[in-house]
Parts: C-alpha cells; structure tokens; sequence
C-alpha cells in the first residue's frame, strides 16, 4: 500500500498491473483499494487480471480487489465469483452427546454464541440475527465498492450476484470484465501500450518500495532527519495474553503479549522523536486481565501527551476491542469484525468421555473450590453461582470501561454489547469506531491530533529489532528492548491440547475472546 502510495508521485512510475489471488478477505481488499485509487488518481494505468476470480465457487475478496483497477482481465477458462457473503457455524452438541462430553459455559450475553456450539445444534434466534446481519452488511459493503468501482448501479451488481459464477463472456456483457485473456495478452498490451521511449522496465512493487532488498529495512534504524517526528505504528496481532509475544499461540502465529504490547506504547510514547501512535489490531481478544493491562498503557500514554489511534485489521473483537476502545479514535475497515463485547467462560466435564477409553482419574484437594475447573466433575451449586459472578462482574466491567471510553452512557452502550459482533460499517454507525479506513487513514488521524503534517513526519514500525539486542539485554522494563523479549515458548503437548480447545471453539486464551470461528467468506 505505501509502495503505490509512492508510486503515485514517482514520474518514472507509468502503472501497475496487479496478479489479483491467494487468500483474501474483504477488510483487507479494502485497504488495498484505496492505495489503488490513490495512484489512479495520479493518472497512472492500473490493471488487475487473474487465471480467475474463485474456481467453481466464491471469489468475492479477489473481484473486490479488481474492480478497484482501470481494467480487469479474466483468462478464458476463468470465472468471476461474485457470489456474496456467506457463513457457516459448526455445531458439536450431538457429537460430544454421542462421547459422553458435558458442556458447562455461561455467557454475557444472548449474542456472545460460542456456547452455542456445544449447548444447541442450531442457531439461536440471537444468534442467527448476528449471523445473517454480519453476512448482510458485508455483502452491501461488496456490492457497493464493486459498482462504484466499475461505474455500474448497484442493482446491476446485485442482479450479477444472484446468478455467479459468471463464465468471462458473461461478466464482459455485464461490465465487471474488460477483457478476457491470458497473462501473455495482458504484458504484450501493456507494453505495447506504455512503451513510449522504450522498453517498460518491470519491478515487483515490493521491490519498488524496498530497492536495497533485505537490508533496506536498516535504514529504519536510523534516526529520522533533524526536525522530523515519527509515527509509531504498534502491532498488535493475534491472541492477547499475559506475559510477552510469542506466548501460546497452538497455530504457531503471532501472539500478544500484554508485557510486551504495553513495552512498546510505554517506549513509543517516551520517544521524543514520536508525535504519535497507530495501534494496529487484528485479533479476537483473549485474557481479560492481559486486555485491561494493555488498555491502562493505552491511558498512560495519551495521558502523557502522544495521542493514539487504533487502526483494525480483519477483526478487533472482544480483548480485540477492548484494546482499541481506550484510543483516541478507531479507525476500521467496512468489514472488519469487531464489538463482541461480552465474556465467555466455564468447562467442558470429560470423565464419562475418559471412562468410556479405560481412562481413570482421581483428585485429592486441599481448598475448598482448588478443584473447581478440574475437567473430572461438574460445579456444584456454590461454584457455578462463583462462575456467573465472576463473568457478571468481567461484563459489567467491560460496558462501563466502554462507554466511558467512547463517551457514551452506558444505557446507550449496553444494547450495543452483549457479545454481540458488528462489521465495521455497522459499528461506525452506532459509534463505536469513528471512522470507515485503513492503515493509511489512521496514520493520517494520527497526523492530524498531533497538530502536524505527513511532510514532517516518518512512518515507523515499532519497536524496531536491534542486532545487537541479543548481545544487550534490556536492563529494566522500561527500556525500549524489552518490547522485544522473546516469549517463554510452548511445549507441544501444550500446543497439542490448546489446538483442540481452540478449534471446537472454547475460550483457550479468556474471557474476552471472541465467539467461535466466524468465517465469512
């Protein structure tokens, strides 16, 4: 995005053809968008084409992408998969019934359905309005983009909706095609046409943005020029946790350490050189604890005069929201998931499961309640009432934390949480985000709360890796190092048994995790 950003204003750039594949989603399509517009606003040639727009089946994301560019081509043998929005929500009751597995989970509230997956077999109401309203908005968001973007009505795309997959004769006759062929055509026309002066020199735009390659990101470790601020952009990707990235994460990716997160808010926001922070999310949430460790850094900082600005990714949801809610403004995408603002917590009973292979097990405890999240027995009475509690008193202090953060009362806000997730079309409209963007529009809120220009300012990730730092360590948790403390690692049965957790849908990381796996594709 910031290589065609640059592009724009570069005269030796004369266009862009785009390889439109691979695993997209809508939010992230959509930032994409926009750094297409802005270089074809420059008057440069933009050009998207692919072997097809979804094989036998969807490809929403990839046309979403194309129809951003001048002229979209298709092979022959390709289709355009503009089928809109779709989820799908697994349901394990019967299963676990069949394996003897006794489901006990609360939940704040009627929307927040992870419990769902085990206590029903449907959807329930609450549940199917969630489902059907989330696939509603982000089909209009599709819809809308793709007729703006290839200068149709809106009825137009929705008519080319109810009848894809489109063969490419039918989508040229219905304008979301220009021309159909193979990626040979595309080159020899582009060429042919832009090679005024000679030869078009072709670069992969990574490569544009980067010429140095893997030891151009060195120079971010440079201080920026005399007089000029940085923005800091901290990522905040995957799980919330306590403790540092890297913790437990049983797919291997990233992870959010809530020593780590608040590390580099705390560094950022004490760096001279910084004038303000892009807090960049995607992630479902987790630990309430680690959620509310990271938001007090968030208040930290701006308290301390650094104005931050949440920027979502894909989801901000649940611990995810609960991070972003503290910023000055949030920023998300048309699509992105987020709100859920509710708890989720309770067990899963496996002694009759663990009877029925020959498995035997018995507890001797010292405390009353020591045992009370033991997989073995059920909660009695007493602790159940302990489990309700505590995730009334996790509820309660989720919606206060929000409305006071979004300036809202809380009779406003309540309708709006009950673990209940939204796109980010939706949310904007009930304000909880401010504005409908990406990366890019939030660096440029950022700018402007700071009181600055984007001419006066570097763009940074934060915090930068040292190559020394292995050989340093930080001396306190205050130094900028220790944002870049290595997590303690998992061991793989861990691993193992949290994967399976997480995939029937349980709340491996807390309360503040979002419901399921909602997929919308």
């Amino acid at each position: 995005m910031a290589a065609l950003e640059k592009a724009a204003e570069d005269d030796d750039v004369v266009g862009v053809v785009a390889h439109v594949g691979g695993a997209l989603d809508l939010a992230a399509t959509a930032e994409i968008r926009a750094a297409v517009a802005t270089f074809r606003a420059a008057g440069k040639r933009a050009v998207a084409w692919s072997e097809t727009y979804g094989e036998m089946g969807g490809g929403n994301a990839a046309y979403h992408l194309a129809s951003a560019f001048e002229e979209v081509w298709v092979q022959p043998t390709g289709q355009v998969g503009l089928v809109g929005a779709h989820a799908q929500v697994t349901f394990l009751r019967g299963t676990l019934d069949k394996l003897g597995v006794e489901t006990q989970l609360g939940q704040r509230h009627e929307y927040k359905s992870a419990a769902n997956t085990y206590l029903e077999r449907s959807m329930t109401e609450p549940h199917r309005e969630m489902m059907t309203r989330i696939v509603d908005s982000i089909t209009a968001t599709l819809v809308t983009d793709v007729a703006a973007g290839r200068g149709l009505e809106p009825g137009a795309v929705r008519d080319a909706l109810e009848v894809a997959p489109l063969s490419p004769d039918d989508a040229v006759a219905r304008g979301l095609v220009d021309r159909i062929g193979y990626r040979d055509d595309v080159y020899a026309a582009l060429r042919a046409e832009l090679a005024v002066g000679g030869e078009p020199t072709l670069r992969y735009v990574e490569r544009y943005a980067k010429p140095g390659g893997p030891l151009s990101g060195l120079k971010d470790q440079l201080p920026s020029p005399k007089g000029k601020g940085v923005v800091a952009v901290v990522g905040a990707h995957g799980p919330i946790h306590l403790g540092r990235n890297g913790g437990p994460n049983p797919f291997g990716g990233p992870s959010i350490g809530s020593d780590s997160l608040a590390s580099a808010l705390r560094t950022a926001g004490g760096d001279d050189a910084v004038r303000a922070i892009v807090l960049r999310i995607d992630s479902p949430g987790g630990s309430a604890v680690a959620s509310d460790a990271v938001r007090r850094a968030v208040l930290q900082v701006r308290a301390d005069g650094t104005p931050v600005v949440a920027s979502m990714g894909t989801v901000a949801g649940s611990g995810g929201y609960f991070i972003a809610m503290p910023c000055d403004e949030i920023v998300a995408g048309a699509a992105t998931l987020t709100g859920s603002i509710g708890v989720l917590g309770g067990k899963q009973v496996l002694r009759e499961t663990l009877g029925r292979i020959g498995v035997d097990r018995e507890t001797v405890r010292a405390g009353r309640f020591s045992d009370m999240f033991s997989s073995d027995r059920p909660f009695d009475e007493e602790e159940w009432a302990r489990v309700e509690g505590w995730l009334d008193d996790i509820y309660a202090d989720f919606t206060a934390k929000a409305a006071a953060d979004r300036g809202m009362d809380l009779a406003e806000l309540e309708p709006l949480a009950r673990g209940r997730v939204w796109t980010g079309a939706d949310a904007a409209e009930r304000g909880l985000v401010d504005h409908l963007g990406g990366l890019s529009l939030a660096v440029d809120r950022a700018v402007e709360l700071a009181g600055t220009s984007r001419d006066d300012v570097d763009v940074r990730s934060w915090p930068k890796p040292n190559p020394l730092a292995a050989f340093n360590p930080p001396e306190n948790s205050e130094a900028p190092a220790a944002a870049l403390l290595p997590g303690e690692g998992v061991a793989v049965v861990d691993r193992v048994l949290r994967l399976l957790v997480e995939q029937a849908g349980l709340p491996a990381y807390g309360a503040l995790t979002m419901p399921g796996r909602i997929v919308v594709r």
